[in-house]
């Protein structure tokens, strides 16, 4: 009797819990792929400045503030959004998917982008 009393105990927390909700301001995943895309991007652009990390930090995050503010996206939005993507793996796993066909569409299209020479 007992064990069948730990036993009922015991099942509950052995159950999925419950999916959290969307939050409210999920951005849509298109919006969140071109913002994806670009910000990657941008990280390209900002590790090969050259600059110091310092001010390549400074510059990174001045340029997602931007990015954000032109997407008329929050960052705390943003955030949410990312998270509950990343919570459904699948979902997540979709929009890289999109981001990476993106990127390569636009390399394909510009050509890579080569490296320049140091300067002496």
């Amino acid at each position: 009797m007992v064990c069948l009393a730990t036993l009922a105990l015991a099942l509950p927390a052995c159950q999925r819990p419950e999916e959290p909700a969307p939050p409210a301001d999920l951005l849509p995943r298109e919006k969140m792929v071109r913002l994806l895309t670009d910000i990657h991007l941008l990280e390209a652009q900002v590790e090969n400045s050259r600059l110091t990390p310092d001010s390549a930090r400074a510059l990174y995050l001045a340029q997602h503030k931007d990015l954000l503010w032109r997407a008329e996206v929050s960052d705390s939005a943003f955030q949410r959004s990312y998270r509950y993507y990343a919570i459904h793996g699948k979902d997540l796993d979709e929009i890289y998917g999109a981001v990476i066909d993106t990127l390569e569409r636009r390399e394909r299209r510009f050509g890579p982008v080569t490296a320049r020479p140091p300067y002496r």
